[in-house]
């Protein structure tokens, strides 16, 4: 039996900060390779990434397990109880940086893979991808195996992405689909001039504000089936100005939308041109935009797959659980434009903190529901 508990004290002992693998995903092929697994680099543009197949290409079934070993930087060590990357196992915990996100989960589908083809051999292929970007700007890791992928023509039918998706205990929670995310970074340019003569200025702090609150105080909907209302939330607004008696000449903001399946990407970033190009009109301060849709929002429909997946972690749980959409955004918004997807992983309320930790019976008990996932899918 593979033990996803020590394969996730190895991982986390291999310091892969985004986008550094750190030997990570030499450590995971040295195991998937014996077990029959025909593992692949895929790296694009020096992103680390592992394409792993056991079975046969163009399969009639293929089930995909998608994960990261990159982990986000652990800040200062001497805050640490335990060193951030010493893997560190004590009273059934195992701590530093990715015991929750997400080594775990990829020792958990790793060793359940592992296991499963060695013991019950199915009629199918089980495709893993990992990657070494997801924390950072996502461009070249999942995205780079997808693109590989359909070049050489690999293909999932259905993905499990093994992201933390428990809010507090193991079975609350899956993830059937995401928000989407947008960016505005909003440059409004006015006049210089004297606070005394405003008469002689133009002043783009007003107008810019003016702008934000009317995006901030209007409710872009009132949500839908699977998905709560979309949000917009001014994170920063700027003029650089550290004088008194100076109208600046020019004024910024940045703002994110996460936004449900009511609108798209594009269909948010030409209301925000337009807003601004009305309040331009009324006001002579000139907007510039530069808006980055990181990712569309989507929905895996409940059916078979998604029963699946709830029926296997609620027999191995004893939870029920909630089909959610909530969160941030994963790799899931990737595979979502290749086959089927959801997010189950586990508990996430350690994820990115100092002392980032995770009971070693948790871990077990995800490579459990993997594997009995995998047999019940191909059975």
């Amino acid at each position: 039996m593979t033990d996803p508990a020590e394969l996730t004290a190895r991982l986390i002992r291999c310091p892969s900060v985004t986008p550094d693998d750190a030997g990570t995903l030499d450590l995971l092929a040295a195991l998937l390779e014996p077990a029959g697994f025909t593992c692949t680099r895929v790296d694009r543009n020096g992103t680390p990434n592992l394409f792993a197949r056991w079975g046969a290409r163009g399969a009639a079934r293929s089930f995909g397990f998608n994960g990261h070993v990159d982990v986000v930087p652990p800040g200062d060590p001497d805050v640490w109880t335990h060193p951030p990357f010493s893997g560190a196992l004590l009273d059934g915990v195992l701590w530093g940086r990715g015991a929750t996100d997400m080594k775990s989960g990829v020792a958990a589908f790793v060793a359940a893979a592992i296991d499963f083809v060695t013991e019950t051999p199915p009629d199918g292929a089980v495709i893993l991808t990992i990657t070494g970007d997801e924390e950072g700007p996502a461009r070249d890791g999942t995205t780079a195996i997808l693109d590989w992928m359909r070049e050489q023509g690999e293909r999932m039918q259905v993905c499990i992405v093994g992201e933390p998706s428990n809010p507090e205990h193991m079975g609350e929670m899956i993830k059937i689909g995401r928000r989407g995310s947008l960016t505005a970074r909003i440059t409004a340019h006015g006049k210089q001039g004297h606070v005394a003569y405003p008469h002689r200025a133009l002043n783009p702090l007003h107008v810019l504000i003016r702008l934000l609150d009317g995006l901030a105080s209007q409710p872009l909907d009132r949500g839908t089936a699977h998905f709560d209302p979309s949000g917009l939330q001014v994170t920063t607004i700027d003029c650089g100005n550290p004088a008194t008696n100076v109208i600046p000449a020019r004024a910024s903001a940045t703002l994110n939308i996460r936004f449900n399946d009511l609108h798209t990407g594009e269909s948010l970033s030409a209301m925000l041109r337009e807003r601004a190009a009305a309040v331009q009109a009324d006001n002579g301060v000139r907007f510039d935009l530069d808006i980055d849709i990181s990712g569309e929002s989507f929905l895996t429909q409940p059916g078979p797959f998604v029963d699946l997946v709830a029926g296997v972690v609620a027999e191995q749980t004893g939870r029920t659980p909630v089909l959610s959409t909530s969160g941030g955004t994963s790799d899931a918004r990737f595979v979502k434009d290749h086959c089927p997807v959801l997010e189950f992983g586990l508990v996430g309320a350690f994820m990115h903190q100092v002392d980032e930790r995770v009971p070693v019976a948790q871990i077990h008990q995800l490579k459990a529901i993997y594997q009995t996932i995998l047999a019940r899918y191909f059975a």
